[in-house]
């Protein structure tokens, strides 16, 4: 059951100038700053609500509402005010805000929370996550990847022709990803698509040209075709009614989960970690993570929170300490103390706005709106990733969003296909990925 909300503060505003800074649940969840006359982002479809927000939680109109994070500046002068989570790792209250006529902000929490204050909203909540001490992240490799360039659709020979392009190009790349499109099936990740023919041939072509081979996975999804959903129904987190626990609907289809606590399901992601770490890779790109924290009926019993950060430590025990580890479509603070770096943002996209306006939709609007609000992360938390830069011809406002990139500083990753840049694209890409000012 769900817990109430009592009251926590209640703060005298400037309604002209005040502002409030609403953290979302996971990666892709609208994160940012609002004026108190803005509308907040909120989820225009229940897919979208359940796959890119705070799964079964609605946020009643009119209300500002933070997951586990909530600031406040009363834009008087007086001090900024953040709302935080106690115990961010095993449990994250919802903390709203609503604004009466008085010009009186109302502040309430479903759980327990503590209050800080700072000189302004960015600067308290890093104040917030450096109180945490969690250990100063590692220096990012720079990365190709396949995405945005071949999405589903990549080949082995895609792959083969960038690897060579990046020497003719002579672009510093550390690390070339493979991602989503090799694999025949979600669940089935050590079966090859037909447009693959080796996994662990790619990744020895690499290395030989003095590269680091990464990989795509999204761990906690299982597609109800696969091959592991049809031999291991078991494996599969249930719901309340005995059947199966829905993460959404994506590629078509609806999305089950794997249920990390069952101990032959642990035993299988263990052994799809370890066989691609033995076959050479050595850099991690996991996603879709919010699935793993979903509620449900599990094998043993935790909650979900718990159950998310044991599957998590199982990837990483697999992979070994010296492997890189991103976390994508993962909820922020359950995530704390768990990856080298996080994606802090709605996809990217070659298109600036997203689909119907929903700010949890891939675009570069969306993506720079929460990839500044979640700049704080940075350093402290993680390596922030703000998405691939696209430095293509055919990409729209490429160099505003190459500029955003920059800017934050964080994981610097190409998604080209790299003989399709033209002179500016080959220059920023080598720049960008080089660390070397303009």
């Amino acid at each position: 059951m769900p817990h109430p909300f009592t009251p926590v503060a209640s703060v005298l505003v400037d309604p002209a100038n005040a502002l409030v800074h609403e953290e979302g649940w996971q990666s892709w969840s609208p994160s940012g700053a609002y004026a108190l006359d803005a509308t907040p982002y909120r989820p225009t479809n229940d897919n979208w609500a359940t796959g890119c927000y705070r799964p079964g939680v609605t946020v009643p109109e009119g209300t500002f509402q933070g997951e586990g994070l909530l600031a406040l500046d009363p834009g008087d002068g007086s001090p900024v005010r953040l709302w935080a989570a106690v115990d961010p790792l095993h449990e994250v209250p919802s903390i709203r805000l609503v604004v009466g006529d008085s010009g009186q902000a109302e502040v309430s929490a479903d759980g327990t929370v503590k209050e800080w204050t700072g000189t302004d909203v960015q600067t308290v909540l890093g104040e917030w996550a450096a109180s945490l001490g969690v250990e100063p992240p590692r220096s990012a490799p720079t990365v190709w990847c396949s995405w945005y360039e071949y999405f589903t659709a990549v080949t082995e020979d895609d792959i083969h022709e960038n690897l060579r392009a990046m020497d003719t190009l002579d672009l510093p790349i550390d690390v070339v990803q493979i991602d989503d499109g090799y694999q025949k099936a979600l669940g089935d990740w050590l079966t090859l698509s037909g447009r693959f023919r080796s996994r662990e041939g790619i990744a020895d072509a690499i290395r030989a040209r003095g590269r680091r081979a990464g990989i795509w996975t999204a761990p906690f999804l299982v597609d109800p075709a696969s091959d592991l959903a049809a031999e291991h129904p078991d494996w599969l987190v249930k719901d309340a009614e005995g059947g199966f626990a829905h993460a959404g609907r994506n590629w078509g289809h609806d999305l089950s989960i794997l249920d990390t606590t069952h101990p032959d399901a642990a035993e299988y992601l263990t052994s799809v970690f370890t066989t691609l770490r033995a076959e050479g890779y050595d850099y991690f790109k996991v996603d879709f993570l919010y699935a793993g924290a979903m509620d449900g009926v599990r094998h043993a019993s935790v909650d979900a929170l718990q159950a998310y950060r044991s599957g998590i430590e199982l990837i990483r025990e697999a992979i070994g300490p010296e492997a890189y580890l991103l976390g994508c479509g993962a909820p922020i603070l359950p995530s704390i103390g768990l990856f080298d770096a996080m994606r802090v943002s709605p996809d990217t996209a070659p298109h600036r706005r997203p689909e119907a306006d929903d700010y949890s939709q891939p675009g570069q609007d969306p993506a720079e709106f929460t990839g500044v609000g979640r700049q704080w992360q940075h350093g402290r938390l993680w390596v922030n990733d703000p998405d691939c830069l696209m430095a293509r011809p055919a990409v729209e406002t490429r160099e505003q969003w190459a500029a955003h990139v920059e800017a934050t500083g964080g994981l610097m990753a190409s998604s080209d296909r790299l003989l399709s840049l033209d002179q500016w694209g080959v220059e920023t890409t080598r720049r960008l990925l080089s660390g070397v000012d303009a």
